[in-house]
């Protein structure tokens, strides 16, 4: 009687630890799904899911599934931080992987410090997000920052043979950062180059006219943008209208992904063919690996796209480096899986990404490339694409 009691008592006692080793573990993604950003926010939380699709597919992690929970942000910091408190006070998240804008993800790095939860930034730039004021142990970056985005025009810009060039950038963290980053940059590399115009149009501004004007007037050679998304679309449309890359000989260069194929595609005949463009992803992407082959493949037929998009890489990247940080932890405690991340490389499909301990950055580079047009393709594209390594750039 006495073996029938304790062997009882010993299956009520598992019993709590069963149920916990089978509950999943809980992903809230707050992310922009709806409005011009959307663009960018839709594909980036498709390919989250893909990956969350894939592992579970496996079995998941420790024995537990995982379970991704998307939330519309709007683009919005505020509504980024509701949906976020909302995620992890209501929906007992576990962890935070998500927001889009250089203003959200510093919001929401305030809430994940705060409630200890770890936060992976996928998309947000803005140099402030791992700034050494800002830093804590559960924010971390798997986009390229604003110094390396800044840095790498420099370097393309300061080849033209131009001497004169404006800059366009929303008036918010992102914009004002990158540009700080570009004009110091190319200062250094070309001294003779001289900012002749800078306009700061609001984030989300939709009439860039009187800002087209203003900067025409000065008359620049060359035109360094970082109005992203949605915004770019609308803001090229008005200044082809008004004659601007014909006027700088397409010395322009659009930041915020303006060369990513989202882009291209949703413009079509009206993207302005000739100006330098950047992007995280291209399935054109000749020269690279075969697990970027292998990804551009399985993201097509989840998307049932046959030209993916290019933002999906990053959600996925993002998951990527959260279940490699558990199965290290080989725990979801918040601080195990913190210290896990701290100099962690992961085979993502665009090469092994590291982030560093000290800043809690990953290495992650971008695609340049001047946009032509190409028979294999109904929009433009970048050609040749060059991935640019960030490495020494980073600090």
């Amino acid at each position: 009687m006495i073996r029938v009691l304790t062997l009882l008592m010993a299956m009520l006692l598992a019993l709590p630890f069963a149920a916990e080793a089978q509950k999943p573990i809980k992903v809230g993604m707050p992310m922009p799904l709806s409005g011009p950003p959307a663009l960018f926010g839709e594909p980036a939380s498709k390919g989250a899911q893909m990956y969350v699709d894939e592992i579970n597919a496996k079995g998941g992690v420790l024995g537990r599934k995982i379970e991704l929970l998307t939330r519309d942000s709007k683009a919005d910091a505020n509504e980024a931080v509701r949906v976020s408190r909302e995620l992890i006070l209501k929906e007992n998240v576990d962890f935070l992987v998500g927001t889009l804008t250089s203003a959200e993800g510093p919001a929401v790095s305030v809430v994940a410090k705060e409630n200890k939860i770890v936060f992976i930034a996928p998309i947000p730039k803005t140099d402030q997000l791992t700034a050494a004021d800002k830093l804590h142990p559960y924010v971390f970056r798997v986009a390229a920052n604003t110094t390396m985005e800044g840095r790498s025009a420099a370097e393309i810009v300061a080849k033209w043979p131009v001497t004169k060039v404006a800059t366009i950038a929303f008036d918010y963290a992102y914009g004002q950062d990158v540009t700080k980053a570009f004009v110091g940059h190319i200062k250094k590399l070309k001294p003779s180059v001289e900012i002749v115009d800078q306009q700061w149009p609001k984030l989300g501004e939709q009439d860039y006219n009187p800002f087209i004007n203003a900067q025409m007037a000065k008359k620049p050679e060359a035109i360094v943008s970082s109005i992203w998304g949605g915004f770019f679309v609308t803001y090229s449309k008005q200044a082809k209208a008004l004659g601007v890359f014909d006027a700088v000989k397409h010395n322009f260069i659009g930041l915020g992904e303006a060369g990513s194929p989202e882009t291209t595609k949703s413009m079509g005949a009206d993207y302005p063919v000739g100006i330098w463009g950047n992007s995280y992803d291209a399935f054109y992407w000749d020269e690279s690996s075969p697990a970027h082959k292998d990804y551009t493949a399985r993201i097509s037929k989840y998307l049932k796209d046959e030209y993916p998009s290019s933002w999906a890489v990053q959600g996925y990247i993002g998951m990527q480096f959260l279940v490699e940080a558990i199965k290290k932890a080989n725990s979801t405690d918040a601080d195990k899986v913190s210290k896990a991340l701290m100099g962690l490389s992961v085979d993502t499909p665009v090469g092994k990404l590291t982030i560093r301990e000290k800043d809690h950055q990953a290495n992650r580079g971008q695609l340049y490339g001047k946009t032509v047009k190409d028979s294999k393709y109904p929009f433009p594209i970048m050609k040749p694409v060059t991935y640019v390594d960030p490495t020494k750039f980073m600090d």
